[in-house]
């Protein structure tokens, strides 16, 4: 069979033997909880509880905002201890409703399910909204907006990304393994929204067990397929996923429903499943703990709001004291100030590292080698754009296509160099898309 993908892209040391074969352990917290009112794009969630309220596990501690936002809600039981400022995984203090963990994990009554054939279109997306489902592959996308497009029948494909093609995460990949029914159920819920659509389980190849599990699984789905896809990176990153599925291409200014396309990650679709199927909202996900620093790299399932410390005491701590900690994957995530910040809804990792690589690399002039337009996946000039971005040039910046990034670092990550040319770019490109909107 065909093995599908697009045009560029990088082959690292994809590190996943570190924690590829690690069954998903569950971890109950120890110490207390920390919930961002802000875990999704859009506008902040607003608190629904004060200092002193008990509250139980699965009930709603803060309400969506408006209608690109989503609510949050409590993974544990015990009394809330205030609204404070603390680090975020990306490093910046956020509004943070902090909860003291009772342990007795006292839960809400949901509701009664309906089964899905007797549930409205609206219903369904409601269970979604409610339930505070965002796009937990890191975007934190509020998921009832993506599946609300304003033409749903033509919506043709619903790709779920299984790519997982960032280094070292392997918790999409064990999911797979190990929730494959409840990933089947997720994709059977959002194809019930969207009549005039297949389903496409988008696979690397290098995940052979995955695909094999999956296929046997879909074998009685007459709307369901999988596919398999190069294992390169970024071939997990949206607008690639969908070229190398259905060659349609999108730019910055379009949507995958522009081009009949909605993309959901392996754990988002889980969660949708929980969330229709058996009622009951966001409040846990898995995470890989790994690097070359954690004595015991692993998956768990672990409740939102934990510390990613003890996540790391559960993988058995650092080998040595780490240079660098990344939440996220090593191409596209967030160098951690502090391991003390909670685990969020798009939190998929934390990598630990006993040197820091990129902090070594010395910059050098650029030879015109053109590595980096070789390795771009959106064929744009790395180069160029981050000597524009660098002379503050938003105009030429734009005119060279630089808002078509999708900061993947591959550039970055094959210059002889050592230039900072995703940094660089990424941060034109956000102070350019920010003067587009006040236009």
């Amino acid at each position: 069979m065909r093995l599908l993908t697009f045009k560029g892209g990088i082959h690292p040391d994809d590190g996943k033997r570190f924690s590829k074969d690690q069954p998903i352990r569950r971890l109950l917290p120890e110490g207390e909880l920390v919930y961002p009112l802000s875990q999704h794009i859009g506008a902040p969630a607003i608190p629904l509880v004060k200092k002193g309220d008990r509250v139980l596990k699965g009930q709603m501690i803060a309400a969506a905002a408006g209608y690109v936002s989503a609510p949050v809600h409590a993974s544990v039981s015990g009394t809330v201890k205030g609204l404070e400022q603390r680090f975020s995984p990306s490093g910046t203090k956020t509004e943070c409703i902090v909860i003291e963990n009772d342990g007795s994990y006292e839960e809400i009554r949901y509701e009664a399910v309906k089964p899905l054939s007797d549930m409205t279109r609206e219903e369904i997306l409601d269970r979604i909204g409610e339930a505070g489902i965002v796009g937990m592959g890191g975007a934190g996308f509020p998921t009832r907006v993506k599946l609300s497009p304003k033409e749903p029948e033509k919506i043709d494909h619903i790709i779920a990304n299984c790519a997982e093609c960032e280094p070292y995460i392997t918790a999409d990949y064990r999911r797979m393994l190990e929730n494959t029914e409840e990933l089947i159920s997720g994709m059977r819920v959002v194809l019930s929204l969207f009549p005039n659509a297949k389903g496409i389980f988008a696979v690397e190849d290098n995940k052979k067990d995955c695909i094999e599990k999956l296929r046997s699984a879909v074998s009685d789905e007459p709307r369901m397929s999988v596919e398999r896809l190069v294992t390169k990176y970024p071939q997990g990153a949206e607008r690639q996923l969908i070229y190398a599925v259905t060659k349609r291409a999108i730019n910055s200014s379009m949507l995958p429903a522009d081009v009949g396309c909605i993309v959901d990650n392996v754990e988002t679709l889980i969660n949708i499943h929980y969330a229709v199927a058996e009622g009951r909202p966001l409040t846990e996900r898995v995470v890989t703990v790994s690097g070359d620093d954690i004595a015991a790299p692993g998956n768990f399932l672990v409740p939102l709001g934990i510390s990613h410390e003890e996540l790391i005491k559960a993988a058995g701590g650092f080998i040595v004291p780490p240079q660098k900690l990344i939440s996220g994957g090593p191409m596209m995530g967030f160098a951690m100030v502090t391991a003390d910040a909670p685990v969020a809804k798009t939190s998929s990792s934390i990598l630990a590292f006993k040197e820091d690589a990129v902090a070594k690399a010395r910059e050098t002039a650029c030879i015109n080698c053109a590595r980096c337009v070789e390795v771009c996946p959106s064929r744009i000039i790395p180069s160029r754009l981050a000597d524009l971005a660098m002379r503050h040039d938003e105009d030429g910046f734009v005119a060279m296509n630089g808002l078509e990034c999708v900061e993947c670092g591959s550039c970055s990550y094959v210059c002889p160099a050592k230039r900072p040319l995703k940094q660089a770019i990424g941060s034109m490109r956000k102070t350019a898309l920010a003067n587009k909107r006040k236009k």
